[in-house]
């Protein structure tokens, strides 16, 4: 939730009737409304398009199957059998001999090609050369660079590279943190403001759940953006941890945390083969017994199935690697490794065996990918992306409604942190730098946030005592 704001701005009395110390939760709580007034303003940008750039991700899946549907699927011949996985590889590498072969993706599903992967030099960094083939007719349907291991097609690769670094490289990469790093502060503080407003006690819970009925202007702009906020906080903040996954910075930061604690994925126990090998095409070098279609046997065989991704031994005396490719239930996830030579499964990797950890990581990761449960999947990360677009317009409206009749909209007041007893104010420092350390992009914009204040208080209180000498001398002179 983004540029949250109470009805009227939390300021000092207006008359110099007996000050009441505020309490210490009072004294927070306007310390996270101004936090959160400078936020919702200064970063709900990055955060608006890193929701733009989602929503369209969100899209690309179905886009890619129509934009590639002549690569992507092919008639079914009624009572046609599929050709030798072997012979479909080998009219794949000879229409493009100028690749090494990486690996081969097999469907069970009627009418998806078989893709060939090809290490071609030039590509970029995580692309390779897919070629489709009919594996009713043993045809080359076509080629295209695939991306990652979600084999994303060039129309779904530039909007995912839109979404992670608007095609901008590495420094594109800078505003993709800053959104996933700022977009939990941002939602868990609206969250705590959002609950705690005075509500009367009969419509407490209706209004915190849902947008007030006949409500106008300020109060109902705020009404929308808090209920709906709400709604979605909970996808939004999973959004924000499985982004940092990817980030430059908090990613390293992340890695280190899963190594430390032991929740990184396995990986396939190392298994040796016997001599050099390449089957069914040119990639390692080399003669071998064992085919690719005596591969996909032995796997099956391990109970290996639906969607499967054959890699090729990258080196001499090593095993290919069958891996499962379900993504729609992640429990099938299942890889064995396969001996070149003799065709029997060396080593094994089972889903279920991984831990609690990584299972959760992976399933995190799919989702955040749009791949956990396909379409179903895709439309809550399409509906995500409108709410918090809806959130961050219903903030900057509720900014400009409370605006002065010109300039910038007046914050919160100041002070907060001089108000904490030392027994709140010191964890909270220690957390916030805790959290900086880790979060280093989001660690030196909130810094910044704080110079900033800092140097405009002064600015204020120069004026100020200015001001108060003026009409000090003029009450003198006078």
């Amino acid at each position: 939730m983004t540029s949250n704001v109470e009805l009227q701005p939390e300021t000092g009395p207006s008359t110099p009737a007996a000050p009441r110390t505020p309490s210490t939760w009072a004294t927070l709580r306007s310390l996270l409304l101004r936090l959160h007034f400078y936020a919702g303003i200064l970063v709900a940008p990055f955060l608006l398009v890193a929701a733009t750039t989602g929503l369209l991700y969100a899209a690309s899946f179905q886009l890619e199957k129509v934009v590639h549907s002549h690569e992507l699927t092919v008639p079914v011949p009624e009572g046609q059998r599929q050709v030798p996985l072997a012979r479909q590889i080998a009219v794949a590498t000879a229409a493009h001999p100028e690749g090494t072969l990486g690996a081969v993706w097999t469907f069970d599903e009627p009418g998806r090609t078989t893709r060939v992967l090809l290490d071609v030099p030039g590509l970029a960094e995580s692309t390779r050369l897919a070629v489709f083939v009919d594996p009713y007719t043993g045809q080359v349907r076509g080629a295209l660079e695939s991306y990652g291991s979600s084999g994303a097609l060039p129309v779904r690769t530039w909007i995912s590279q839109l979404h992670r670094h608007l095609h901008l490289g590495e420094p594109g990469r800078v505003y993709s943190e800053m959104a996933a790093g700022w977009l939990w502060l941002v939602g868990l503080g609206g969250l705590v403001l959002w609950l705690t407003r005075r509500r009367r006690a009969g419509r407490r819970l209706r209004r915190v759940v849902a947008p007030e009925r006949g409500a106008r202007g300020l109060r109902g702009t705020l009404s929308w953006h808090g209920s709906v906020g709400l709604w979605a906080l909970i996808g939004l903040l999973a959004l924000s941890a499985t982004g940092l996954t990817w980030s430059k910075y908090a990613g390293a930061n992340v890695d280190v945390l899963q190594t430390s604690f032991g929740w990184s994925t396995p990986s396939m126990p190392s298994s040796g083969g016997h001599g050099d090998h390449a089957a069914g095409g040119h990639g390692g070098g080399g003669t071998q017994t064992v085919g690719a279609d005596q591969v996909v046997q032995a796997a099956a065989g391990r109970g290996l199935s639906g969607p499967l991704e054959v890699v090729w031994p990258s080196e001499p005396g090593s095993s290919y690697v069958v891996k499962e490719m379900d993504r729609l239930w992640p429990q099938r996830n299942d890889q064995v490794a396969v001996d070149p030579a003799t065709g029997q499964v060396t080593a094994e990797l089972r889903f279920d065996d991984f831990p609690v950890a990584a299972k959760l990581i992976r399933w995190g990761i799919d989702g955040h990918m749009g791949l956990l449960f396909g379409l179903a999947n895709q439309i809550l990360l399409a509906v995500l992306a409108v709410a918090l677009i809806s959130v961050i317009v219903w903030g900057y409206r509720m900014w400009w409604l409370r605006r002065p009749t010109r300039g910038f909209g007046t914050p919160y007041r100041r002070g907060g942190l001089r108000r904490l007893p030392p027994v709140v104010a010191l964890p909270l420092a220690a957390v916030t730098i805790a959290v900086g350390v880790f979060l280093p992009l989001l660690g030196i914009s909130l810094l910044v946030f704080l110079v900033v204040d800092v140097v405009l208080a002064r600015i204020a209180g120069a004026r100020a005592g200015r001001s108060g000498a003026d009409r000090s001398g003029a009450g003198i002179s006078g």
